[in-house]
């Protein structure tokens, strides 16, 4: 399948500094990938790059089939800032017929694309009257003008409620099963583990781990964390059949390598009886991240 974005070997300094080293991803269409790192770590200036903002020193970039920023990729891109902004005394309906009217789409849509994002009961009023997260939903609507092959996103559930959230993602998704290329920054850790296809950790400038959550978990290599409750008056005899557990907050804890899980498992379900619950804790994606990022000094 042909990337909708792909990028080999980027570079980009700003007065000698490195913003990024030798930077190598791709998005396929219908993909959900979330592009994680630090402040600083080059996950703006990435963007820049792949919205034809700023310049790339070195390397090569093809967005959507084009080079970034020029007309055939701007036709197939839409991004959304971490902070949207728009007029505030612009209703929003009128802020996103203003801006279909600027893509020569069809205005009569503007209204539809409101509703798409939950703003429909507030189309009619001014956007200097909507909350943070409500003034991002427009950003969101007007993000999904002409039905773009790749979206770039900044941070953009900032703001938003557990809720609204919740309905983005699910928006997401239905973009991404229509074939959208949906490449997302965020430091909501929690979120992006469940809603995203693959990962991408920047760090210093360079791209130090890429792959699926499992994939990442087994390059990691971080122990796998294992919550016993026992049945009344047999926690004694689990202590002694498992030597490395310890009591932890009325339950015993035992940690094991990934190589050992499946043996440590095994151990526990010979127990039988005496085991009256069992919770096995993977390593999270803030675990996954903070291992990458102490690894490359940061």
């Amino acid at each position: 399948m042909t990337s909708t974005l792909t990028i080999s070997h980027l570079t980009k300094a700003f007065g000698g500094v490195k913003a990024l080293s030798d930077v190598s991803l791709s998005v396929a269409p219908g993909e959900r990938v979330a592009l994680l790192g630090h402040n600083g770590a080059g996950k703006s200036t990435l963007m820049k790059v792949i919205l034809g903002l700023i310049a790339a020193d070195g390397g090569e970039i093809s967005v959507c089939g084009a080079a970034p920023g020029n007309a055939q990729a701007r036709a197939h891109v839409a991004y959304l800032p971490e902070n949207a902004a728009f007029h505030s005394a612009l209703t929003g309906l009128e802020q996103i017929t203003y801006y279909m009217r600027l893509r020569n789409e069809d205005i009569s849509g503007a209204l539809p694309l409101l509703d798409r994002v939950g703003l429909a009961h507030a189309a009619n009023r001014r956007i200097g009257t909507y909350s943070k997260g409500m003034r991002q939903r427009v950003g969101l609507a007007q993000a999904l003008i002409g039905h773009p092959s790749l979206l770039v996103l900044d941070e953009p559930t900032s703001g938003l409620d557990p809720v609204s959230r919740r309905d983005f993602y699910e928006l997401l998704d239905g973009l991404a099963a229509d074939g959208a290329a949906i490449l997302l920054s965020s430091h909501a850790l929690t979120e992006v583990e469940a809603r995203t296809d693959r990962l991408l950790i920047l760090s210093g400038g360079r791209l130090v781990a890429k792959g699926t959550l499992p994939e990442l978990r087994r390059e990691a290599a971080l122990p796998v964390s294992m919550q016993i409750h026992a049945h009344e008056t047999h926690e004694a005899e689990i202590m002694a059949a498992l030597p490395a557990a310890v009591r932890m907050n009325n339950a015993i804890h035992l940690t094991c390598g990934q190589d050992e899980k499946l043996t440590t498992l095994a151990q526990i379900s010979a127990l039988q009886g005496k085991v009256a619950d069992l919770d096995v804790i993977p390593p999270s994606l803030e675990d996954i991240y903070s291992h990458f990022s102490r690894r490359d000094g940061q």
